[in-house]
């Protein structure tokens, strides 16, 4: 189910979710000696035994070197590799897969050892990154990009954009898979390449959810919770801490959908959210207060979100419109 955690600021929110909820169910879920213990901030917790994951999904970088970009991080990086190694020019070289990594030696361009740029150290000012003057930010050696599959190198694959490589990809379902979630996601303007420390906090959350979504085999009409492919072998529950924060509207309506998605593959989702939009669309809502600091702290109602609104709760009563709009 999805679930969102509601209620004015200082209420408790974050508290409930993630130092009461999160904490003690990675401990529980993590306890490999099967021994007992002790939970902090509440009595017990029940159900937890159906779990099989617990992740928090926040808005920190997906990786800090300009090496980490959105092909590596979601893991298709490795199959399109190996789709160049078995191109006639690769095969004729004698060319493997790790021919074509730009982190390791032989076939990236040396001179950037392979991030694409370059560092000027300046005196008394932050180091400045410029692209490679010898690849021109391709990453690999010139040998390495002779190698074309469909008329395009690797360095070219790297630049483009998930939208054009949903179509240069169509022909290979799991490669196609992934960068179809990225643009379901509204991520279809980055390029395949780009370096993680230039993306917004946004950006690297929807890229962390699309690789969560990768693991997973969804059906629209035949969901059934059944685990996919790709080893998500786990039942997950997924804590997200205000997702839709600096998020276009447009944008929030993507986030829904893929939360969403990854309850109908079987998994649970909860999040703290002031989005009406996001707390419109639970399942169920936990809303703390009544008020925030000393005069909250306490559940003052766990129910839909029309039971919510019926209540008259200081969210139940911001999210009677919104319902009534639906």
């Amino acid at each position: 189910r999805l679930t969102v955690i509601t209620g004015v600021s200082g209420s408790g929110k974050s508290t409930l979710a993630r130092d009461v909820l999160h904490a003690n169910l990675v401990r529980l879920v993590n306890n490999k000696s099967k021994s007992s213990i002790k939970t902090n901030g509440c009595k017990t917790i029940t159900g937890w035994d159906t779990v099989g994951r617990v992740l928090e999904v926040d808005q920190t970088p997906i990786g800090k070197t300009p090496r980490s970009c959105p092909a590596t991080y979601v893991g298709f990086w490795d199959t399109i590799r190996r789709l160049y190694a078995e191109a006639p020019e690769a095969r004729m070289r004698g060319y493997t897969a790790s021919r074509f990594s730009f982190n390791t030696k032989g076939g990236r361009c040396e001179a950037c050892e392979g991030q694409g740029v370059q560092k000027i150290e300046m005196s008394f000012l932050p180091d400045v990154k410029v692209p490679c003057d010898i690849c021109n930010g391709a990453r690999f050696d010139t040998e390495t990009l002779a190698v074309r599959f469909k008329e395009k190198s690797i360095g070219d694959v790297l630049a483009m954009s998930v939208d054009d490589a949903v179509d240069f990809f169509a022909a290979h379902p799991m490669i196609h898979h992934t960068l179809r979630l990225l643009q379901d996601v509204g991520l279809g303007y980055l390029t395949l390449g780009q370096q993680s420390p230039t993306l917004s906090g946004g950006e690297a959350q929807r890229i962390k959810l699309v690789t969560e979504l990768a693991k997973v085999r969804i059906n629209g009409d035949d969901a059934g919770g059944r685990p996919g492919r790709g080893g998500a072998q786990k039942r997950t529950l997924y804590v997200l801490d205000e997702p839709t924060v600096g998020l276009h509207m447009a944008d929030v309506e993507k986030l829904i959908h893929v939360l969403h998605r990854l309850v109908n593959g079987g998994h649970s989702v909860v999040v703290i959210e002031h989005d009406l939009d996001v707390i419109a669309e639970a399942d169920w809502v936990i809303d703390l207060g009544p008020e925030g600091g000393d005069a909250g702290g306490r559940v003052v109602a766990a129910a839909t979100p029309e039971e919510l609104v019926r209540l008259g709760t200081h969210t139940g009563k911001a999210l009677a419109p919104v319902l009534a709009r639906v």
